[in-house]
């Protein structure tokens, strides 16, 4: 029978060899292994088949690569490249294959391969008739042998943002590569490698006539290759090889540009589209892309809704500064753009808005004259029209071209917030990468509600001119967004893809009445699902009436409740518990066990005392507040900080929805773990905590919503640092302010209510007490130490003190004591947390009738009494 020799040589599915090119083998041999199903689909080529084949690579690639001119960049961070109709590449001949040949008419070849295999690979590949050209990064990738004898192709340089994996990984560097050095074929080391296993590198390769290789396996780099092509043009078990078949036709998704984007922080180029799918980051160093004004209004309003306004503006020189006007002009035809701000109208989820974007491609979105004026112009229609602003801010800081008169808009623009703070309308800002100096110091940190992007640098001065300052190296993190949340600076963090959610909610929170509709949470979402033109206009009564029923058969179902996800801020309902869940109850009973053998006082209490009530009310397993405002609170978006010095966890504060209606929510949250509780200081507010309170009173205030405060804590925290940060003076605040508070205050005590820790959220117009928790001047401890002497006698004490719920309600300090259920609420947590929520919702019914002066006549009348 005779025998065939094959350029192909094929391995089964675990990578061993099948059939040996140089030993010829029988026809039914080769049937029958063609029949062999652990055969892999693709096949394998030895180097001198793909070296005869590629003298015909110059003519396809000719007719599918043809010169273009560029096009000028619109955005510094990416470059358009254009080709002509008839053109399939779409970088046109930035990469075109030249199909360089060496001295002696070899194919050149471009090898990407680890130092270990590209000494092994020169023999090889040499014998087979390729001119090789070696891939370095650093010029080191190779030893001090291959260096000296190979040729090579540096790739660039390694830094802290970029490993020489990721350079050499990276598409827009080895197409770059491959083009400088004249490479028509490319061969990568490994077929798990990066770049085997990119689509978009793979596509981008296939468009320009490159062909690309890896091993068929693993260990098999010198006995066969298997040519990588895109998803859409695989093939299966070829009967000639790819380039030996017609070119096929280009697809429609093929023509036009490439955008080419170079990261700010690794300053690596990528396809737009791979950083579109990536969500917008990094594909190399994971970096949020800081991206143009046209960009962000797709992400975040209702298509088509975008009205700009004051589109153009008379620029102004007030230095005569030289060259400024053509730096301007430049900028435009750069760009695209005409300043370094867009502003206009649009709805989100069908709620309008007044909506401004600052563009860092624009003057690094510094602020002159222009900026400051359309920015202000944008806050004052807003009053006229009575519409909510929105500002995404991403700027260098003032335009120093324009001197003084930069420095003036800082002022201009605060007046105009300070005027739509008058006309009650919120003020929202977002602050993107980057956001610093003079916009920083006036109109994106006095947002009513401060929302940053994850990793956004946010500061007032340069860190190199604060290295200067002091001398020293900057901490890790520093001036980016979680370091203003730590530091109480800003509200939250919103990942990008959760912006319009978030803001959707928050401008429902703060809609303007309206008889025509009613705007609730339910309402909200379904917008936000089914899209923009969905958003309906409804009766009052029949609206109210289906919020009714949905929030009670939610309720009654015990379901998760629908969210609004806010990086590390919103509370969902718990699924029941988990194995780690089990632990934390273990490890909380260790504690509690700890800290009641250190404190050498009986727990022992008769049934019904009040010193019964102090051992429920310090239950490690008692349900927290923010087990209350998951059960009580809708869509609820926590914010952060007291815009000072930090953010304090024993206090969580938030927006959200009770029945349909919007609410501020101040709770004092003990932590359902351990390490939880550390983290919130065991529920003992810090100065921060109060002033963050009294930040979002104020708020509520403005904005006419009721506020609900939670209570639950041992005392406000003691220690130096506290009384350093004016502890007394940020509890005294709270009491005065809300004396004066002009909206309804409900409070609810869930657990321990110490001292003046626990009366800064208690003057309300409804005081209430769960069924086992305790009010009191100080701990019965305490009590039993500084008048007896003697803290053991704290059981004593809590009965002398009447601390518990039925004494302090007989005694008139409390409205109301609230059952919680057959048991203590650890017991039965779902009936405590019904039972305080039919409570609230009836305390507001009581106090919505009651006009601003007649609340704050209640309630100063309430504590007036005692």
């Amino acid at each position: 029978m005779a025998k065939t020799a094959s350029k192909y040589i094929s391995f089964d599915s675990d990578g061993r060899l099948f059939a040996d090119e140089t030993v010829g083998v029988e026809e039914p041999a080769a049937a029958e292994a063609s029949e062999n199903p652990s055969l892999k689909a693709a096949v394998a080529y030895a180097l001198d088949a793909i070296v005869d084949a590629a003298s015909a690579l110059p003519e396809n690639a000719a007719a599918l690569i043809a010169p273009a001119p560029k096009a000028a960049p619109v955005d510094p961070e990416e470059a358009t490249l254009t080709v002509g109709c008839d053109v399939r590449s779409t970088i046109g001949d930035d990469f075109a294959v030249t199909a360089t040949e060496g001295a002696d008419g070899r194919p050149r070849a471009l090898v990407v391969a680890s130092a270990k295999n590209a000494r092994a690979f020169v023999g090889p590949m040499e014998q087979a008739g390729l001119d090789v050209v070696f891939a370095t990064v650093d010029n080191r990738s190779l030893d001090g042998f291959a260096r000296r004898q190979l040729p090579t192709y540096n790739l660039g340089s390694t830094s802290a943002a970029v490993s020489a994996e990721q350079l050499s990984g990276n598409i827009y560097t080895v197409l770059s590569a491959a083009k400088e050095c004249g490479a028509s074929l490319i061969f990568i080391d490994s077929p798990t490698a990066a770049l085997a296993e990119d689509e978009y590198f793979l596509r981008h390769a296939r468009k320009r006539g490159l062909r690309v290789f890896a091993p068929a396996a693993e260990g098999t780099q010198l006995m066969g290759w298997v040519e990588l092509l895109p998803a859409a043009d695989g093939l299966a078990v070829p009967t000639a090889a790819p380039w030996e078949s017609a070119a096929p036709a280009a697809a429609d998704d093929d023509e036009g540009p490439t955008h080419w984007r170079r990261c700010h922080a690794c300053k690596l180029f990528f396809d737009k589209e791979e950083i579109i799918s990536e969500g917008f980051t990094c594909p190399a160093c994971g970096t949020l892309q800081r991206i143009r004004s046209d960009e962000r209004l797709a992400l975040t309003v209702d298509a088509g809704s975008f009205e700009e306004w004051n589109a153009q503006m008379a620029d102004s020189n007030p230095l005569d500064f030289p060259g400024y006007p053509e730096k301007i002009a430049d900028q435009r035809e750069k760009s695209g753009l005409e300043e370094a701000v867009r502003t206009g109208r649009a709805t989100i989820a069908g709620l309008p808005v007044a909506i401004g974007v600052m563009e860092s491609g624009f003057f690094m979105g510094s602020m002159g004259h222009v900026v400051g004026e359309k920015v202000a112009a944008l806050i004052d229609r807003a009053i006229e029209e009575r519409l909510p602003v929105v500002v995404f801010c991403a700027s260098g800081g003032a335009r120093m071209q324009e001197g003084l008169t930069s420095l003036m808009q800082m002022a201009k623009v605060s007046c105009a917030v300070e005027r739509l703070g008058r006309a009650a309308l919120p003020f929202i800002t977002v602050l993107t990468d980057p956001t610093t100096g003079g916009v920083t110091a006036s109109f994106a940190m006095q947002g009513d509600i401060i929302l940053a992007e994850p990793g956004a640098l946010i500061g007032f001065a340069g860190q190199r001119v604060i290295r200067d300052t002091i001398k020293q190296e900057l901490p890790e993190g520093f001036q980016t967004a979680e370091f203003a949340l730590e530091h109480g600076l800003i509200d939250a963090i919103v990942e990008r893809s959760q912006l319009r959610s978030v803001l959707a909610q928050i401008l429902a929170l703060h809609a303007p009445s309206d008889p025509s509709r009613i705007v609730t949470y339910h309402s909200v979402m379904d917008a936000l699902e089914v899209g923009a033109g969905a958003y309906g206009t409804v009766s009052v009564a029949p609206e109210a009436r289906m919020v009714g029923e949905r929030i009670r058969a939610e309720e009654a179902a015990a379901g998760f409740l629908r969210k609004v996800p806010v990086v590390g801020s919103l509370i969902g309902r718990g699924a029941g518990e988990s194995t780690a869940e089990e632990a934390d109850r273990r490890e909380l009973d260790r504690y509690a066990r700890r800290e009641a053998r250190r404190a050498n006082v009986s727990a022992d209490a008769a049934a019904g005392s009040a010193w019964e009530s102090v051992q429920i009310a310090r239950n490690v397993h008692r349900p927290t507040a923010k087990r209350y405002i998951d059960g009580i609170v809708e869509g609820f978006i926590e914010l952060h900080g007291d815009r000072a010095f930090a953010d304090d966890g024993a206090i969580m504060a938030g927006i959200g929805w009770i029945a349909g209606h919007p609410v501020t929510v101040i709770a004092q949250e003990k932590g359902a773990t351990l390490a939880d509780r550390v983290a919130r200081n065991f529920g003992c507010p810090q100065p921060e905590g109060y002033r963050k309170s009294l930040r979002l009173m104020a708020q509520a205030q403005k904005f006419g919503r009721p506020i609900l405060c939670l209570v639950d804590t041992q005392g406000a925290f003691c220690g130096t640092e506290a009384e350093e940060r004016g502890q007394g003076n940020a509890i005294a605040d709270n009491l005065v302010f809300m004396a004066g508070l002009r909206v309804p205050v409900v409070s609810v005590l869930l657990g321990e209510g110490g001292s003046g820790g626990a009366l800064a959220l208690a003057v309300s117009n409804r005081v209430a007490m769960q069924e086992h928790a305790v009010y009191s001047v100080l701990s019965p401890e305490g009590f039993a130490s500084i008048l007896w002497k003697d803290g053991k006698r704290a059981p004593e004490a809590a009965e002398v003190m009447k601390m518990n719920a039925r004494a302090v309600f007989e005694g008139g300090i409390v409205d109301a004591v609230i059952s919680e259920g057959e048991g203590p609420a650890h017991e039965n947590p779902d009936e405590a947390v019904a039972a305080v929520r039919d409570y609230v919702r009836e305390a507001y019914e009581e106090l919505a009738d009651l006009t601003p002066d007649e609340l704050i006549a209640q309630r100063q009348g309430r504590f007036a009494r005692f």
